[in-house]
């Protein structure tokens, strides 16, 4: 939570430079590609350390929390991506941790977004830099956090434990395991967001 815009936008316009005929949609399809590897990957990497013969369960279990941590800051730099892809700059500390919370927990924080917010659209990330009043962010993270600590915990916990079988199971099943929590990861993102815009509002930094 603590990264400032400056490097998300960097990161965003540096696609933009590559890309200079991609759309908003085709950069955020891009920035979804580069999270999935990302995270795949960090998957793999943990599972497989436990194929290594006499150390690898316990390297593994002792990697598996750096990893839980990568996987959270990937997500998070994500998000914070695709709201700069639609033109949306979140500043405030609590409101990104808002926004983590959600993409990561899915439906159900999305609907207490909308009814702390009193607004039926699914799509509220517009409303995230100011619209909502930080008292108002301030308890709704509260109840995230509670939320998050239940069932993100639990399946990393369920995760993580097949992630330590040996003869190189567990890098397949860390790698598959994080691309599905990925998957779901990108799916909330656009839930949250809506439909990429037509046009970026702004020309790509040179």
């Amino acid at each position: 939570m603590a990264v400032q815009r400056a490097p998300v936008a960097t990161y965003v316009a540096r696609l933009r430079r590559t890309r200079s005929d991609a759309t908003p949609s085709e950069i955020i399809t891009v920035l979804e590609k580069q999270y999935l590897r990302t995270v795949t990957g960090t998957g793999a990497a943990v599972g497989g350390v436990a194929a290594a013969p006499g150390v690898g369960t316990l390297a593994a279990l002792a990697l598996g929390g750096g990893e839980s941590a990568a996987f959270l800051e990937a997500t998070a730099l994500f998000a914070l991506a695709v709201a700069e892809v639609h033109g949306i700059r979140i500043e405030d500390r609590e409101r990104r941790r808002t926004l983590l919370l959600a993409v990561v927990l899915g439906d159900h924080a999305s609907k207490l977004v909308q009814r702390t917010i009193r607004r039926e659209s699914r799509h509220w990330g517009y409303l995230l830099p100011a619209a909502i009043p930080l008292t108002s962010i301030s308890a709704l993270n509260r109840t995230l956090i509670m939320w998050f600590l239940r069932r993100y915990a639990r399946k990393q916990g369920l995760l993580m434990v097949g992630k330590i079988a040996p003869f190189g199971i567990g890098a397949a099943v860390g790698a598959k395991g994080n691309r599905v929590l990925g998957r779901q990861v990108t799916h909330n993102c656009r839930e949250v967001f809506g439909p990429a815009p037509v046009s970026f509002a702004n020309p790509a930094m040179s």
